[in-house]
Order: structure tokens, then C-alpha cells, then sequence
């Protein structure tokens, strides 16, 4: 089984900085981290980034130039540095992982920015 574990979430103030973390652990062998999306309340899951197994990055046009993914694959870990924080970014941001054609989520951790 793998599983997937977001952190880093929090409150912050608009224009403040958090950083996310997604650890995977377990089945792992095979397993690509492939990015992060999120869901504000009411609102679809929406994507926000996807990176490659060797760091390229590709962001949706809400987060370029303020969000940074990146990994580390020693450690199983993606990381999302978030910059410039809007009250819009307030959502639980989840990663997407995959093992072929199974896809796995975290439980996802809680931004929240105040205005």
C-alpha cells in the first residue's frame, strides 16, 4: 500500500509564505509524485502544478511566479513553496501520486489565508 502524507499547512497572513511538504511511504517502488492540486470549499479539486521525476515544473496561470515546486527523491518527498499567499489560495491542497494506472491521494493539509 503507499501512502501519501501533505504537512506544512497553516494560517498565514496575505502576502506571507508556507511551505508544503508530500512524503510518500510503503509500496513505493514504481511510484511518481506528479503534483499538487487543491479544493476551496464548494469548488472543484483544481490543479496547481505538476513536476517531472527529473524537476520540471509546469503551474497553473493562479500560481506562476508565486508558487515553487520542487523534490527530493532521496527522500520520497515533493515540496511546494507558496509565496505572496492570497485570501484565494485558501484551500486544502492535496498531491497526486500514481503507480502505473493507479492513482493515490494524501488526506491533504489545510491553507488558510487571511485577508
Amino acid at each position: 500500500q503507499v501512502q501519501l502524507v501533505e504537512s506544512g499547512g497553516g494560517l498565514v497572513q496575505a502576502g506571507g509564505s508556507l511551505r508544503l511538504s508530500c512524503v510518500a511511504s510503503g509500496s513505493i517502488s514504481g511510484l511518481h509524485i506528479e503534483g499538487w492540486y487543491r479544493q476551496a470549499p464548494g469548488k472543484e479539486r483544481e490543479w496547481v502544478v505538476s513536476i517531472t521525476p527529473n524537476g520540471a515544473t509546469n503551474y497553473a496561470d493562479a500560481v506562476k511566479g508565486r508558487f515553487t515546486a520542487s523534490r527530493d527523491n532521496s527522500k520520497n518527498t515533493v515540496y511546494l513553496q507558496m509565496n505572496s499567499l492570497k485570501h484565494e489560495d485558501s484551500a486544502v491542497y492535496y498531491c497526486l501520486a500514481r503507480t502505473g494506472p493507479r492513482t493515490h491521494w494524501g488526506q491533504g493539509t489545510q491553507v488558510t489565508v487571511s485577508s
